[in-house]
């Protein structure tokens, strides 16, 4: 008798679960089945160890009972589906008992499961959503909720994505080494949309999404633990650097506080430091790639003790790099902002003037927060108001649309002095 068994089931839940269900996936190749099979699992052994006492490796034990599970149930369908019944005894005639496995092939289930639901054959949107789901075990209302649709309307694309790779085959497997460098891209393009989904949220009341970038970085631990490449360490330093700073970023009301005007005294020290050194690995072959660079930024502003002692030439730098391998309308504004620190405002505006006259960027609000805070620090007031009154109109998140409307309360006190 294990008086604490469900505390215990509850915990290995919560830190195995997902290596189970990967692992059930690769053997069962289905996910609906592999996560009933899962729960069943998890369900006997609720009733089982209580009498039989906890096996010696209950990981192993709870993907060869949900095979097993999986299996009793195909054979069960079999009676109103004859070819169920051939699935059923190909799957026992086929598969390896799982509990004759050593946990690193359970734990290789893991990085299958990522690059399967990261598979480019999927749409961005349901690589994101069926990892969020099937990797990161969020509920289809929380994926719902962050990504603005109804859960029914999210509930249908993962369906549609599970169709998807059923219907095109799709292996479960680890790209082989030539197919690596695209498929990796893939992957890591999900996990840093889901980061900043969570780190700056697109809508809503809040301005951080803690569970959000918390599961990102988890992941992201997992990708460079799993598959130690350099831009896996690169993406894992950036995002633990932006954590780094995430208690100064808001107000305890909820109020944004830009980066110049944070208490840098805040900043996890501690996350900082493993962010550097994970640089420093993604910098260990050339050339270093997009999130190498990325992470190289945001390690110039964790390492300057003030605002002031920040180099902004060499941000602006690694921002023209960064232009050049992955050209993006939104990297060329921040290398204008950079440029507008080092030169002076009047450069950095020409630079936002351009992006702005070819029209990409005309409904991204932080273009033209980003245009108002130079006009205003040139004196330009009337057109510092018109482009906080555009961004104020495209804002999306409450606390962003308080700190615009901070903006212009200003701009008005500033135009018309006592």
């Amino acid at each position: 008798m294990t008086p604490h068994l469900p505390q215990l089931l509850g915990e290995i839940y919560r830190n195995e679960s997902r290596l189970i269900f990967a692992a059930l996936v690769r053997l069962l190749g289905d996910f609906d089945l592999a996560e009933d099979a899962m729960h069943d699992a998890f369900k006997t052994a609720l009733e089982q160890w209580r009498k039989k006492g906890i096996p010696s490796n209950p990981r192993a034990w709870l993907v060869s009972t949900g095979r097993f599970k999986a299996i009793d149930l195909i054979r069960r369908q079999s009676k109103f589906d004859p070819l169920q019944a051939v699935h059923a005894e190909q799957m026992v005639a086929e598969t390896v008992d799982p509990s004759s496995q050593v946990d690193q092939a359970i734990e290789d289930d893991m990085l299958r499961l990522i690059f399967t639901c990261c598979h480019p054959a999927l749409s961005l949107d349901a690589r994101t959503a069926m990892t969020m789901r099937e990797v990161c075990d969020l509920t289809t209302e929380a994926i719902a909720s962050a990504f603005l649709v109804t859960p029914a309307t999210m509930a249908q694309r993962i369906v549609r994505a599970k169709a998807k790779i059923r219907e095109a085959k799709i292996p479960f497997e680890v790209p082989p080494e030539h197919e690596l460098p695209d498929r990796m891209d893939a992957v890591l393009q999900v996990i840093y949309l889901v980061f900043n989904e969570g780190y700056y949220t697109s809508s809503g009341g809040s301005a951080i999404r803690v569970d959000l970038s918390s599961e990102a970085i988890r992941l992201g631990r997992l990708l460079h633990t799993l598959l130690p490449e350099p831009e896996a360490a690169g993406l894992l330093g950036l995002m633990l650097l932006h954590e780094s700073r995430r208690s100064a970023r808001t107000t305890p009301t909820g109020d944004l506080i830009l980066l110049e005007d944070q208490n840098r005294s805040l900043w996890d020290r501690h996350l900082i430091a493993e962010g550097l050194s994970l640089v420093a690995q993604a910098f260990s072959s050339k050339p270093a790639g997009p999130y190498a660079l990325q992470a190289a930024i945001a390690a110039l502003h964790a390492e300057a003790a003030h605002s002031d002692a920040t180099d902004w030439a060499q941000i602006a730098g690694l921002y023209g790099l960064l232009l050049r391998i992955h050209p993006s309308p939104i990297i060329e504004l921040n290398r204008a902002i950079a440029i507008a620190m080092h030169k002076g405002p009047e450069a950095g505006l020409r630079q936002i003037d351009a992006i702005l006259e070819r029209g990409e960027l005309n409904s991204y609000h932080l273009a033209h927060s980003a245009r108002a805070e130079l006009c205003r620090k040139l004196g330009q007031i009337a057109d510092a108001r018109a482009s906080w009154e555009r961004a104020l109109a495209l804002a999306q998140q409450d606390p962003e649309r308080r700190f615009i409307e901070r903006k212009l309360s200003e701009l008005g006190a500033a135009s018309y002095p006592d």
